[in-house]
């Protein structure tokens, strides 16, 4: 098993800005020094604890500073921009990563960012297939272009000077180009059939139900067999929220106590679905009512917290419900308190994943 990490970072309304992006910096080169595969960052436009605007923008400034690590977008939400923006700015990120570079994509389910580009009455799943095809032909074609749909159209034909360059969108350093990555929200994902079946590897999200993380796989392996290729457990990822600490009592009070980050973390992410008529990724039975969900049930069900034997024994259970997996994707949460934080990542990779791979004889 591989250790990746991913954040949709759930920062206090009162921090400073500044201070919210150089720890969560901080967190991605942390994670390359100690040998995470991968690390994939969220954004939002409109909401000021999930404060990263543009993932690709924050990705940039990690370029140079990062050795070894796979930075993702997590994710483009692809019906917000125009798709010869996400194309070229996503290839010259391609060229800036050295090809360290994964797409991840999505329509986007942040309902105010939807209301603010206009698109809170449209069918945003059209708008996303629509997108990553547009994109996708701008990088497989020659200019001049000449790429029209419903939503967005292309072209350079009427400006295109080839001799001095002008008219050509850039493409990927990667080739044909980079590997999509799409995130699994609801149980039962058809979309992830789609999505396999196009060749795009899956992230599940880290505010799932265990069972209805495992629900994913099937739903993969058969967008696989549509697409005649077998389906690899290495190319699964699952993100999980998780905390290590070198005793019980630490680890208890910052993943659950009244002041804990993950609290806050999932006090959003509940009040986020509850509006939006999700709530039902949090149920066991489909029945409950959402009033029956509650902040304490859910850190409960999804955070797994304790000292590194403990937090193994429990991700080692975890993945006996879930199925085998390429990559656990550790998720960020807020720094409350840094030293804490770096210190649950560093026994996370350090103490924790070791004791697994052992555990599984990877």
């Amino acid at each position: 098993m591989n250790l990746g990490f991913f954040t949709m970072p759930i920062h206090p309304l009162g921090k400073d800005w500044r201070q919210s992006l150089r720890e969560d910096r901080e967190a991605f080169l942390l994670a390359d020094e100690l040998g995470f595969t991968e690390g994939y960052v969220g954004e939002h436009a409109t909401d000021q604890a999930e404060n990263i605007t543009s993932c690709a923008m924050f990705i940039a400034t990690l370029a140079e500073a990062t050795k070894s690590i796979r930075l993702g977008t997590g994710t483009v939400n692809m019906p917000n921009a125009h798709p010869a923006a996400v194309a070229s700015q996503i290839a010259m990120l391609d060229h800036l990563l050295d090809g360290r570079f994964n797409f991840g994509i999505s329509p986007g389910g942040l309902l105010s960012d939807v209301e603010a580009f206009g698109n809170l009455d449209n069918d945003r799943t059209e708008m996303f297939v629509e997108a990553i095809d547009t994109v996708l032909e701008i990088w497989a074609s020659d200019p001049p272009y000449n790429i029209s749909g419903k939503h967005w159209s292309v072209t350079t034909e009427k400006t295109m000077i080839p001799e001095i360059g002008q008219g050509i969108l850039p493409k990927p350093l990667q080739t044909p180009h980079p590997p999509i990555i799409v995130t699994a929200v609801a149980p039962f994902s058809k979309g992830l059939i789609s999505a396999a079946a196009r060749g795009w590897e899956p992230i599940s999200a880290n505010f799932l139900l265990p069972q209805w993380v495992a629900s994913h796989w099937p739903k993969y392996v058969e967008g696989c067999e549509q697409s005649g290729r077998k389906a690899d457990p290495d190319s699964w990822r699952v993100a999980k929220s998780i905390f290590v600490a070198d005793d019980l009592e630490t680890a208890k009070a910052y993943a659950l106590g009244p002041q804990s980050p993950y609290r806050y973390y999932y006090n959003q992410i509940v009040t986020k679905m509850k509006k939006s008529g999700r709530a039902n990724l949090f149920k066991s039975d489909q029945g409950m009512s959402d009033d029956a969900v509650t902040v304490d049930g859910v850190l409960d069900d999804l955070v797994i917290w304790g000292t590194p034997d403990k937090v193994a024994e429990e991700l080692l259970a975890f993945r006996e419900t879930t199925g085998d997996f390429g990559t656990l994707l550790y998720a960020g949460k807020d720094w409350t308190d840094k030293e804490l934080s770096r210190r649950s990542m560093v026994l996370l990779a350090e103490k924790v994943l070791p004791e697994i791979n052992t555990a599984i004889g990877s």
